[in-house]
């Protein structure tokens, strides 16, 4: 059974930082190429960062980039989001995917992060 377990969410003030992880078991993670999506309630979900399965190709959206950091440890499963200089608007659900043209698709449960003053 594949999991994928996303911890790190929490409340913080602006111009902080706060590191996301996820936990992925079983499957072949470096079958996956992994993916961070954060999703406020009434809105569409949206790709935040994406690393591929080797962790060569990395890909940030505009209003990230600079300050969000996306890495994976292929030896411990192991997907994380490094977010620094926190704005309000980066508050969202944030999920992990998971994403293989063997194995297919999966989504975490989500981690809650606020950030507000």
């Amino acid at each position: 059974q594949v999991q994928l377990v996303e911890s790190g969410g929490d409340l913080v003030q602006p111009g902080g930082s706060l590191s996301l992880s996820c936990g992925a078991s079983g499957l072949t993670f470096t079958w996956y190429d992994m993916s961070w999506y954060r999703q406020v309630l009434g809105k569409e979900r949206e790709l935040v960062a994406h690393i591929d399965r080797t962790g060569r190709r990395i890909y940030y959206r505009d209003s990230v980039k600079g300050r969000f950091t996306i890495s994976r440890d292929n030896a411990k499963n192991t997907l994380t989001l490094q977010m620094n200089r926190l704005k309000p608007v980066d508050s969202a659900v944030y999920y992990c995917k998971a994403e293989s043209s063997i194995g297919g698709t999966f989504w975490g449960q989500g981690t809650q992060v606020i950030v507000s003053s």
